[in-house]
């Protein structure tokens, strides 16, 4: 799903360079520098302003940018939130009411917030257990607080350094450009992008295959095979059970745009190649090779028309029981955490299909604020603030580590082609 510039109503606070109240809205699209298409490394402090693949030199932070996707917090916000969501689509209100509905069963509640506040504790927590004086600042693409409000809040304590750690893992318009489109659109909004104080904006790798990232789900396969075998000691894992690894859908033609080209990932791109990747992967470490699994796909939002990245998930369920299968383990593995699209569409949707089916199924955990995700992620950040060398970083599958500053032409939105955005490349 994705968005209008119509958000919170709350109090505009904090102000832009020229003073303009911004705070309670999401930024308009950057058009100008210095974001402007066809600069080389945007808004990066020099390191990594020359576009190298993977930045080898140390670079001096002042603090995190902890950017979330943003979710609503009561029902008045369901609509407004949708808007931002959906920004630039004129997609009436009577159709968002249609996704709405899932918030409102949730009370216009979104947990993603709440994830994310006890994720920055948690970061907190864990820099200041070794030691790091990196302050953690959390904005939003499509909510309260929003990035702009986070910039606002950097320029007012005197940070001009952030280095951003997105809540999405895997290479995609959505789950990667976007955020760094984002964090133009709110330099652009507020005017701190320019001067000789300006912020500038660098951007941990995407970390699909970091092994803080993929160890939750390693257990959780582990747990979630023990869990069904125990309920059910005659259930033959080689034929009985297979666990599906869930994402979220993106358009086919987004999906073949993911990642840089020159890679050469096929129709589904580095989007369902790190996916599959990463599964093997958790396969293998959970002790079950020798069960049957496969990727599936949730939350496709666009026309019927328009071809979208499949099996979907209950689609996949309903097959199984012809397959001889009796259980199930339901992996979301393009999820950082249990946000609504895993609540409805796992914990209602397919879990419901599951048990029409008559198929025992468990859903194993996301990684929310697991030991090994949150330190993780602080390494991921001190990789970028040691200069850390190639071969000296982490990653568990063949296609990592990936890249630090994004490659040209990487993840472009095929329907709106290539606007401004940071941590890559232009375009």
């Amino acid at each position: 799903m994705a968005a209008t510039n119509l958000g919170s109503t709350g109090e505009h606070a904090a102000t832009d360079a020229a003073g303009t109240p911004h705070r309670g809205r999401k930024p308009g699209p950057a058009a100008s520098a210095p974001c402007a298409p066809g600069a080389v490394g945007p808004g990066a402090p020099p390191a990594a302003q020359a576009g190298p693949e993977h930045v080898t030199e140390p670079v001096a932070y002042d603090a995190i940018l902890l950017a979330g996707f943003g979710g609503p917090e009561g029902q008045d916000d369901v609509i407004p939130f949708l808007r931002n969501v959906t920004s630039g689509r004129g997609i009436p209100d009577e159709r968002l009411e249609e996704v709405a509905h899932h918030y409102r069963h949730f009370g216009g509640v979104s947990p993603i917030n709440e994830h994310n506040r006890q994720l920055k504790a948690a970061l907190e927590a864990e820099l200041a257990s070794r030691g790091i004086h990196l302050p953690v600042i959390w904005g939003n693409r499509n909510w309260d607080p929003y990035l702009n409000d986070a910039l606002a809040e950097a320029r007012q304590r005197g940070f001009t350094r952030l280095i951003a750690v997105a809540t999405s893992a895997y290479s995609s318009y959505s789950s990667c450009r976007q955020y760094r489109e984002d964090f133009a659109d709110a330099l652009a909004d507020t005017g701190f992008g320019e001067g000789a104080d300006a912020i500038q904006i660098d951007k941990v790798r995407q970390f699909f295959d970091h092994p803080g990232f993929v160890q939750p789900f390693i257990e959780g396969v582990r747990d979630g095979i023990a869990q069904l075998e125990a309920a059910d000691p005659a259930l033959d894992r080689t034929t009985d059970l297979e666990v599906l690894f869930a994402t979220h859908s993106i358009p086919s033609t987004d999906a073949a745009k993911s990642g840089p080209a020159e890679r050469g990932f096929g129709e589904g791109g580095a989007y369902a190649a790190q996916h599959l990747a990463v599964a093997e992967v958790v396969m293998r470490e959970a002790g079950a090779g020798d069960v049957p699994w496969q990727l599936v796909y949730q939350s496709r939002s666009g026309p019927p028309s328009m071809p979208w990245l499949e099996p979907d998930i209950n689609d996949a369920i309903e097959e199984l029981p012809a397959a001889g299968r009796k259980a199930i383990v339901i992996v979301p593995l393009g999820f950082v955490s249990d946000h609504m699209e895993v609540l409805w569409d796992l914990d209602n949707e397919a879990l419901e299909t599951a048990q029409e089916q008559g198929l025992a199924a468990v859903r194993v955990p996301t990684p929310g604020t697991h030991p090994a995700y949150v330190a993780g992620l602080v390494d991921l950040v001190l990789e970028r603030v040691n200069g850390t060398p190639l071969a000296d970083r982490p990653a568990v599958t063949r296609l990592g580590p990936w890249y630090d500053v994004c490659r040209p032409g990487c993840c472009e939105n095929v329907r709106l082609g290539f606007r401004p955005a940071l941590a890559g490349i232009a375009p």
